[in-house]
């Protein structure tokens, strides 16, 4: 059974208009989506709602839920936020004590609802349901060969190529799995749903997060932590580089359907994705963060009045550069909450004072002082040169920037929205001309040395601490170039 609601008007992104795409007034890095899986409890669908909730922040244009109990999936998605897709009685509809939910922000890939997750298909075994965090890199090649040998796709997610793989092979399920999962480069978290079992894997560099939870005898998949406080689970451990993790009537299987590489986290994850109640690696987000703000005070400090963090990410860092300098941590900037999404077309000049309508200087604390303005990263530069002049507008003397993370300069291969090389700011300007750009009247980031030192959650032994920095050094863990040509972004 199936319930889908096509969007209508204007929906999600910063603003988005159909037939004219995401309208987006700031050059901020997006992540791409967040799954949530249950397997064994009988308020299956309930719990991936709340889950989905938790997650949202990863993935605001769509979201689903598709529950196995009986003989036909029970599934809904629609475009837009998970409290508006879902209502008491779409989620009583959805019976059955095995599920899998997403939330999606595409990068690359059409922001429509046939590419809404999970995705759902049947083949010759029965129904299948795919759900994925990150990208697939080698997707566009592997597609071409499969059209090229008769198979017909239905969206433009990289995700279906995983269910053509399978559907394609002579042998059983979870040996199917296991081939097309070990075709696969990229980074990402899977969540797979048959009639009689459900599949958890990550790709052999641990790119994109997945953590295993306990409710109960109910075994939880989720992409943060954060996502089992929610619902009461306790967290377990995360899926390991290259693990799948096979669940039925028989109880938990742990297989692997490729060897450990190098692992290589996400530093992004640490820097701004991942909420901060969440854990990672052993290491609380907030914490981490904290550190970053402590170690880039180490590395920069600058004689000031007020520290103020640019909301919400930087907050942490912000707390943490204010409790090493001993200079007065303010709220000098507040973000409105409630300009994330609407269903008003705003007029061009307004959508060129973005800014101003997500955030706002507080003029008595600014005013006449020496700020730190705490961010955590720099893409474009017109985000930072805006908040620097809300902030003199407001009466700050001087407008020192430090970034909490080393100058992005390369695009992502793995699923988080970055514009080309030649739009990254940092890839053909140096510090000083940024600087100058943003009208600061200093700007520092964080060196990749006091990055890993501070989010190394006792993982001295891993190369750059367990993280991928290609963004920052060009340093990419898995090729990234096929047919000649290099795809970033996400389409999942």
């Amino acid at each position: 059974m199936s319930d889908e609601v096509m969007p209508q008007g204007l929906w999600t992104g910063d603003y988005y208009n159909e037939g004219a795409g995401r309208i987006d007034p700031f050059d901020t890095l997006r992540e791409e989506c967040g799954v949530f899986g249950v397997f064994g409890h009988a308020e299956a669908a309930s719990l991936s709602y709340y889950g989905l909730h938790a997650l949202q922040h990863r993935g605001e244009e769509s979201a689903g839920i598709c529950v196995a109990g009986g003989e036909d999936f029970n599934y809904h998605r629609s475009m837009g936020l998970v409290k508006e897709v879902f209502d008491r009685d779409k989620l009583a509809s959805l019976k059955g004590d095995r599920s899998i939910g997403h939330v999606r922000y595409s990068t690359s890939g059409d922001s429509k609802l046939t590419n809404a997750q999970p995705l759902i298909f049947k083949y010759r075994d029965g129904d299948l349901a795919v759900a994925t965090n990150g990208n697939i890199v080698n997707a566009p090649k592997i597609r071409r060969e499969l059209e090229q040998s008769g198979s017909i796709f239905q969206t433009t997610s990289d995700t279906e190529v995983i269910a053509h793989l399978i559907a394609r092979s002579s042998k059983d399920f979870v040996a199917a799995a296991k081939d097309a999962l070990s075709q696969l480069v990229g980074g990402f978290a899977f969540l797979l749903l048959t009639n009689d079992k459900l599949i958890a894997a990550s790709d052999p560099n641990g790119l994109r997060p997945l953590v295993m939870g306990r409710l109960g005898d109910a075994y939880l998949f989720s992409s943060e932590t954060c996502a089992f406080e929610v619902v009461g689970a306790e967290t377990i451990r995360e899926i390991q580089p290259g693990e799948m993790l096979v669940l039925d009537r028989d109880g938990m299987h742990e297989e692997r359907y490729a060897p450990a590489g190098r692992k290589a986290l996400c530093a992004m994850e640490y820097i701004y994705f991942a909420r901060p109640d969440s854990d990672m690696n052993g290491s609380n987000l907030h914490a981490s963060r904290k550190r970053m703000g402590q170690v880039m005070a180490q590395e920069s400090f600058v004689d000031a009045d007020v520290v103020t963090g640019v909301p919400d990410s930087s907050i942490s860092a912000a707390i943490g550069y204010a409790e090493q300098t001993r200079i007065p941590y303010e709220m000098g900037l507040i973000k409105n909450k409630y300009t994330g999404r609407t269903f008003i077309q705003p007029s061009q000049e307004l959508r060129e004072q973005g800014v101003k309508m997500k955030l706002s200087a507080v003029r008595k604390v600014v005013e006449g002082k020496r700020v730190v303005m705490i961010d955590d990263s720099i893409v474009r530069g017109t985000t930072s040169r805006r908040i620097v002049n809300l902030l003199r507008e407001a009466g700050a003397t001087e407008v020192h920037v430090r970034i909490t993370s080393p100058p992005f300069k390369n695009p992502c291969f793995y699923g988080i929205d970055t514009p080309n090389r030649d739009e990254l700011i940092a890839s053909y300007k140096s510090i000083e001309e940024i600087c100058q750009e943003i009208h600061a009247d200093s700007l520092e980031f964080l060196s990749p040395k006091g990055l890993i030192q501070a989010v190394d959650g006792g993982n001295a032994g891993d190369y750059k601490g367990g993280l991928c920095m290609a963004c920052f050094d060009n340093d990419y863990p898995t090729q990234t170039d096929f047919d000649g040509e290099e795809k970033f972004g996400c389409t999942c």
